[in-house]
């Protein structure tokens, strides 16, 4: 059995295959030998310490495979059953894992476990974007910042199921008809213009309920300034950097606007929540409202070309680690 582990913080240099031996699962445990693993752009978080992490430590959230064996006293899975799972803690980047069944679902027979890896971090989060932190409402027009990237070609094509019109940010014109692909109705290229000028004139001046940013540093305050009287802003990633504090009587007093900044653990923390959300996510799949086309695979020792990729923007879809 063989995983990635990291010692230090630092560049993709610091992912180390390392051969492994794993303990029997105990009470509410289960084995499970990989299929798929997902790669996610929250990984490169955790490896360069803008997440800290206690060290050494494992890497990846989110995997697909088969139970091999269970622990005691395990009701609901079964040796044989395919399963996924995403969040913490971390170690997907592995071939095999002991793994809480507190996190784990089943797979659907008719879903390919490479597309259920490449998925559960991606999907589950635009579940609770769309469905709990904002609720969004059919008509209603949003602005997702990197539609084209991993969790934009799902949320927006789920957006779009719901009725909603979807206006998306790209930072290059090769993106826009990825972005189009999935959903988008409006596609900006905000490095050539100003998409807070294009939003007010879609909306008539009248600005957005919502924006959803997983852009961070360089997009936060045009954002805020396409949002109308009290209009929600939804922080939920840093790929630009992580946010300057907050100059709340500048910012969000003049229209009164909400901020949120929100995460998985805080919205799938219980049985019921995480079985509500990756149904829906598998039906949407299933239906074929959210179609998924995995962009690359990689092995688990090619793991640092993987993360290079990740950083040079070099990966335009969903990508997984085949162990």
């Amino acid at each position: 059995m063989k995983a990635i582990k990291i010692k230090k913080n630092g560049g993709p240099e610091v992912l180390n295959l390392e051969e492994i031996n794993l303990n029997k699962p105990i009470k509410n445990e289960v084995l499970i030998e990989h299929s798929a693993i997902g790669l996610n752009y929250i990984d490169t978080y955790h490896r360069s310490g803008l997440y800290p992490l206690t060290m050494p430590s494992g890497l990846g959230m989110e995997a697909s495979g088969t139970i091999k064996e269970v622990g005691p006293d395990v009701s609901d899975f079964s040796v044989g059953d395919k399963i996924s799972y995403a969040g913490v803690p971390l170690g997907a980047y592995s071939t095999h894992r002991i793994y809480s069944t507190k996190n784990l679902v089943k797979v659907p027979k008719e879903i390919n476990l490479e597309i259920a890896a490449s998925i559960m971090t991606k999907g589950l989060t635009t579940f609770y974007l769309l469905h709990k932190t904002y609720p969004v409402k059919q008509g209603e027009t949003i602005l997702f910042h990197a539609a084209a990237g991993g969790v934009g070609q799902i949320f927006c094509q789920w957006a779009k199921s719901l009725g909603c019109t979807v206006i998306g940010t790209v930072g290059s014109d090769e993106k826009i008809n990825i972005a189009k692909k999935n959903g988008c109705d409006v596609v900006i290229n905000y490095r050539k213009e100003d998409f807070v000028k294009k939003v007010m004139e879609l909306t008539n001046g009248k600005g957005l309920s919502v924006v959803y940013d997983g852009v961070g540093k360089s997009t936060f305050e045009k954002s805020t300034e396409c949002l109308k009287t009290r209009g929600m802003m939804i922080s939920f990633g840093n790929a630009s950097g992580p946010l300057d504090p907050i100059n709340v009587p500048k910012t969000l007093q003049p229209k009164g606007l909400f901020f949120v900044r929100p995460s998985m653990g805080q919205y799938l923390n219980t049985k019921e929540e995480l079985n509500e959300a990756s149904k829906m996510l598998f039906e949407k799949i299933s239906s074929g409202k959210v179609k998924v086309d995995i962009f690359k695979k990689y092995k688990l020792e090619d793991v640092q070309q993987a993360h290079t990729d990740l950083e040079s923007r070099k990966i335009i879809g969903p990508a997984v680690i085949i162990p």
